[in-house]
């Protein structure tokens, strides 16, 4: 039997269904629309600044590009088994970086959250700092902080663990954080360095981790095999929880039909907390069942998509548009 809780609201990235990611609007309006918490995704400047972007490549989501002075960056690195040509954050000290001006990063799909391109800087994680601060005034609003590319970083002298166990120190506590990533090994490091609040290991659907492929190759162990249930039992005696694709969370047959997988009641037998991401109203974001019309940009049925989601009892979701995820909460109860 389904376990009723109270999911955690997640702005993911802030209110990134609204307003570019990442951005001082983006987070307050999150905790507007009713957010208990904002995600930030973390890497770093080349003098150790600790930024707020999705990737360290950041053309995609500043105006970089349009900057002649910067023109000369532009470079190809490998990150974590990909390469990828474009403008990276470690090539910037902050002071450079917080000349550029935050854009959309899917301006096809959310139009409107484009006019508001080139209004904004580029925040650092001790700016989010003073907004949670300010936003929990009635109640306490919580971080869950991303740390992005944690063994790259690593490899060139910029310690993703040290940086933010050394920034968060005196502001963090075991009720406003929450530190999660894709790579188990500097979640451990976090916790090692007396950095309070829980840990959450995040999944992909497919792949592996990319410290385990930094150590073992192509014998890494993949996501897949932390998802079983001895994968589970193995990762509950070192992280509080697991943040998983909502494909692992919902299965949709060959007749469009959306329902939803164990995989929640096998995590919380194992002693995890559960998140899942990402929550978005766009037709392109949603199960294929639950698609409206031709518009990848339309919302679709993300009513019934989201209440399937929360419906597994699971403890927190990471939204775009954490008010529709309050809607379909009090719509739900």
């Amino acid at each position: 039997m389904t376990v009723a809780r109270v999911p955690l609201i997640i702005g993911h990235r802030g209110a990134s269904g609204y307003r570019p990611e990442h951005t001082r609007a983006a987070y307050e309006l999150a905790f507007r629309l009713g957010a208990d918490a904002v995600e930030p995704d973390i890497v770093a400047t080349r003098d150790g600044v600790l930024v707020l972007r999705h990737e360290n490549e950041i053309s995609g989501t500043t105006d970089v590009a349009s900057r002649p002075e910067f023109a000369d960056r532009r470079t190809t690195k490998l990150i974590d088994g990909a390469r990828l040509t474009g403008w990276f954050t470690e090539d910037f000290t902050w002071a450079e970086l917080s000349t550029l001006r935050a854009v959309e990063r899917l301006p096809q799909v959310r139009q409107a959250s484009a006019t508001f391109d080139g209004l904004e800087p580029i925040l650092r994680l001790r700016d989010l700092l003073g907004i949670i601060d300010d936003a929990s005034g009635d109640r306490q609003r919580i971080m869950v902080a991303e740390l992005k590319h944690a063994t790259y970083f690593e490899s060139i002298g910029l310690p993703l663990d040290e940086l933010f166990a050394s920034e968060v120190s005196g502001w963090a506590s075991e009720e406003n954080l929450i530190v999660e990533c894709f790579e188990q090994t500097v979640l451990g490091k976090v916790r090692a360095r007396g950095v309070p609040g829980r840990v959450v290991f995040l999944a992909e659907a497919s792949g592996s981790p990319a410290d385990l492929v930094a150590q073992f190759g192509s014998k890494a162990l993949p996501y897949s095999a932390h998802l079983t249930n001895a994968g589970l039992a193995r990762l509950a005696t070192a992280v509080d929880g697991v943040s998983v694709d909502k494909r692992l969370i919902l299965s949709t047959d060959a007749a469009g039909t959306t329902t939803t997988t164990d995989f929640v009641e096998r995590a919380h037998a194992a002693g995890l907390e559960v998140y899942t991401w990402t929550l978005r109203a766009e037709n392109k974001f949603l199960a294929k069942g639950m698609r409206r019309g031709s518009s990848a940009r339309d919302y679709g049925d993300w009513l019934d998509e989201f209440r399937l989601i929360l419906g597994t009892g699971l403890d927190g979701v990471f939204a775009d548009q954490p008010d529709l995820v309050r809607e379909a909460l009090v719509s739900g109860s």
